[in-house]
């Protein structure tokens, strides 16, 4: 049997990919991880890795593991924090979760697990790994969607290397939540009822303009509404339904709306475009409409938000999107597409999102995904992470 170190967080399902994994007779080894220190913006107004810590002692009393602690704050501040900071400085919408999984909890946590003599780490996902090989006997590492459709987490590892998943284990993601808390109940662990966390990453729930706020000061800036009546709505070139669109029509079709503030209204103000993201409609403090306004664009360098009244608002859908050259990631490199190549996933832009029908298309200016339907709040900063049926495939970063 192996030597295994897991991520124990203090949540029920760290705690119980544990247990299966000490049931299976592997040397289980608790590592947990302190990654943040300060409770600006935080809405408990307290650090909840304290409590998390309490919770993962009492589990690994209860299975008679040994546990190790290791303070990664340092890193987690440069490799996570400050990236957001500078994408929401530079007007985009990062997502702190997958660079979490992907420098902290695959990278940096992974080789303070090879320290204890780990062959492998197991964390608390929703996800699952399988095993192929190729013609040559050499080992393919597959990520595939957790068989809980409803906590699938996969697109928050949709970064992850052929050598990180070598040595990660998902001992929990061919179970549904429901199993996971019976199971926790039964062996009597502490987290059986505990909620699940949420927020940031380590950092829990956040007031975020107060959160980035250590950073990034506040501006006074304005608020224009875009009415649906904006001939540029109406004029772009059309959506034609091709298997061979131009390079032209690709850019045309990913192009994100820019707007000017001589093209709507102000209706009011507000503290920062960079406290801001694309689909947002809390926190504007404009009421007495018919239908919410939602954000349809933001402008940091002339610190302007541009809204429009109404979900079906036309600023808010578009049908394509672009990935720069750099920022594909392939999970699999051996199913990498070449330029000139298009072909057929599912693809999904924000967590939960349910997977969308598209065509990815590989050119010399990056990848454009196309959808069959228009999508709703494309974000610049975010994932698009693409599957061939359960497998995810591979990711990038949005870049409009």
């Amino acid at each position: 049997m192996s030597r295994i170190v897991i991520g124990l967080s203090g949540g029920v399902d760290s705690s119980v990919a544990a247990y299966l994994l000490k049931q299976q007779g592997h040397e289980v080894i608790g590592l947990f991880m302190i990654n943040w220190h300060d409770t600006t913006g935080t809405l408990e107004g307290d650090c909840p890795w304290h409590d998390d810590r309490v919770f993962t002692e009492l589990v690994a009393k209860k299975l008679d593991i040994p546990l190790h602690v290791v303070d990664l704050s340092d890193e987690y501040r440069k490799r996570v924090v400050d990236y957001m900071f500078r994408e929401y400085e530079a007007g985009r919408t990062p997502n702190p979760d997958v660079l979490c999984n992907r420098e902290i909890k695959f990278d940096v946590f992974m080789r303070e697990a090879m320290k204890l003599g780990a062959d492998y780490v197991a964390t608390g996902h929703y996800c699952r790994r399988e095993v192929t090989h190729d013609t040559s006997g050499r080992e393919i590492y597959h990520l595939l969607a957790g068989s809980d459709p409803n906590k699938d987490q996969s697109y928050f590892l949709c970064q992850l290397s052929q050598e990180q998943l070598s040595r990660a284990l998902f001992p929990i993601g061919h179970l549904i939540k429901p199993e996971v808390r019976r199971i926790a109940q039964e062996q009597g662990l502490a987290t059986a009822k505990r909620k699940d966390s949420q927020g940031i990453c380590f950092v829990g729930k956040v007031d975020l303009p107060v959160f980035l706020q250590q950073k990034l000061a506040a501006v006074k800036g304005n608020i224009h509404e875009i009415l649906p009546s904006w001939p540029k709505f109406s004029h772009r070139e059309p959506y034609v339904d091709t298997p061979t669109p131009t390079d032209e029509q690709l850019a045309a079709w990913a192009e994100p709306w820019h707007y000017t503030v001589r093209d709507g209204k102000k209706i009011g103000t507000h503290n920062g475009a960079h406290f801001y993201t694309i689909g947002q409609r809390k926190g504007l403090g404009i009421g007495g409409r018919k239908e919410s306004l939602f954000i349809i664009a933001t402008d940091v360098h002339e610190n302007v938000i541009y809204v429009g009244e109404g979900d079906s608002h036309p600023g808010l859908w578009r049908r394509a999107l672009h990935i720069l050259p750099g920022e594909i990631h392939w999970v699999d490199p051996t199913q990498r597409m070449q330029v000139g190549e298009s072909r057929r996933f599912s693809v999904r832009i924000r967590y939960r999102q349910p997977l969308q029908g598209a065509v990815l298309h590989v050119r010399e200016q990056g990848a454009y995904i196309v959808f069959d339907e228009p999508q709703r709040g494309i974000t610049a900063g975010q994932f698009a992470a693409w599957y061939d049926g359960e497998e995810l495939v591979g990711s990038g970063t949005i870049l409009e």
